[in-house]
């Protein structure tokens, strides 16, 4: 692996060019616990181990780029949010964020329940063995044949997204001689401080029934008449990426309105609410997630409290946790190619992988930090921009961050908090494979999702 020294761009003591850069940390060879999973080392010498297995190692046997997920920490983060929300609640993985056979049977053993929202989903977490009455489906346009599939096996619950949706799966339900357990999406018209991309309470925007002009409650009455459906609850999600209670209490404040709009229009109290997901987790050190304990208590004081204004019994209370229990457990593994100085502006460092295994950046603006992992260091900091080798300049990794001066090519270097959304959201961009995912524990490596080949792709090439 070369170490050669390169020359550097602008060092932290001079202009920063235009961009989101902090201070330049005081020792580039120390990580930062809050964004590496839990059983992240670095040695003396500068080189990166999880789970007991180096990246050197790593990267030899399983190549790069690759993800490596830290068994441990996911299972931890899983009985973490199952002890705080405890027995009278249910915690649905979002398995949108990322999802393999292995994970299913993680949360299985977990414990944890499993929100799916396609028919992909579902097929892979009825082939891991998840018993279906765990299982609830979402979608703003589930089909025909996701929904009889979802009723015929069993699903736990079907969250209704629309009017037409009402009517198809009660239709479809009662052909099949089911009663099927649904929970009516409402959009509650809370504007979560994320990207516009993943703020999905807001009226404008695909996702639910909106509470305005009193949809949500005319849902209700629809669902309430239908014999195949049994309208269980109401569902509610804010967005992504959310780090305060703030939004979620004016959400409970506004579904508990619409359950007590229904208790007094049906005399019926509808068992269960569902606040979503969307907690945020540190993509960067300036980030502060809270802690399951933390917001389990705050959604329990809100509900409790919302729920004793209005004279209704506390429902019982669902939430979605994904990309807080998977997106710290994994880094993403690269090696360094080329090393290019724009004096004056920044060094560009391209890497062997790029928006096909992450494409967050390019779509949300999203931030990452980065770490030289294969060595130490003892260089200046440069200001630097890891990108990828698709053709496209918007191929962005890590738009802004600092690297030591002598990263040179054959270096290896890892960006962490990649376990949710990257893999999930993998292309073949200029017919990139897709890297495997590797998960790590207690010093054994295997591939849970494996790097795709050549044969791979050419196998759907039908022409």
């Amino acid at each position: 692996m070369s170490r050669s020294a390169h020359p550097a761009g602008p060092r932290h003591a001079d202009v920063l060019p235009e961009g989101h850069y902090a201070a330049p940390p005081a020792d580039l060879n120390q990580l930062d616990a809050r964004v590496w999973s839990r059983t992240v080392t670095r040695s003396d010498e500068g080189v990166v181990s999880v789970g007991g297995i180096d990246v050197a190692t790593l990267a030899e046997r399983f190549g790069t780029p690759a993800y490596f997920l830290d068994e441990d920490d996911f299972r931890a983060r899983c009985r973490a949010w199952r002890e705080a929300f405890g027995e009278d609640a249910d915690v649905f993985y979002a398995g949108k964020a990322f999802l393999c056979r292995a994970v299913v049977r993680w949360l299985h053993e977990e414990g944890l329940n499993l929100d799916v929202c396609s028919e992909g989903e579902l097929a892979t977490a009825l082939a891991a063995g998840m018993p279906a009455e765990r299982i609830a489906l979402h979608g703003n346009n589930k089909s025909g044949r996701e929904i009889e599939r979802a009723v015929s096996t069993g699903v736990g619950r079907i969250v209704l997204d629309s009017f037409q949706e009402i009517v198809r799966v009660a239709h479809i339900a009662q052909r099949l001689g089911k009663r099927q357990k649904v929970q009516i999406r409402v959009t509650v018209g809370v504007e979560a401080h994320t990207h516009e991309f993943i703020a999905t309470a807001h009226e404008d925007q695909k996702f639910g029934i909106p509470l305005a002009g009193g949809q949500a409650a005319e849902a209700v009455r629809r669902a309430l008449k239908l014999d195949g459906l049994d309208l269980i609850g109401v569902h509610s999600h804010i967005g992504s990426q959310i780090f305060d209670t703030s939004g979620f209490e004016v959400a409970a404040h506004r579904v508990v309105g619409l359950l007590k709009e229904v208790r007094d229009e049906h005399g019926v109290e509808l068992p269960e609410i569902d606040l979503g997901g969307g907690l945020g987790i540190a993509y960067t050190p300036e980030d502060d997630p809270r802690e399951p304990q933390d917001i389990a208590k705050a959604l329990r004081e809100i509900v409790h409290r919302e729920c004793e204004v209005a004279g209704l019994a506390v429902p019982r209370l669902s939430v979605e946790p994904g990309r807080a229990i998977v997106g710290p457990t994994a880094f993403t593994l690269y090696e360094v190619g080329t090393v290019k100085e724009l004096p004056g502006l920044r060094t560009y460092v391209s890497v062997d992988g790029g928006m096909s295994d992450n494409i967050r950046t390019a779509l949300y603006d999203a931030e990452y930090s980065v770490s030289l992992v294969s060595r130490s260091s003892t260089a200046e900091p440069m200001v630097s921009r890891v990108v990828g080798k698709h053709c496209e300049s918007g191929d962005i990794v890590v738009r802004d961050a600092f690297l030591p001066a002598d990263l040179a090519p054959g270096d290896l270097i890892a960006v962490p908090a990649t376990g949710a959304y990257c893999r999930s959201m993998a292309s073949n961009y200029n017919h990139a494979l897709r890297p495997p995912v590797v998960a790590v524990r207690g010093g054994e490596a295997r591939e849970i999702v494996r790097r795709e080949t050549e044969e791979d792709l050419l196998r759907l090439d039908v022409g």
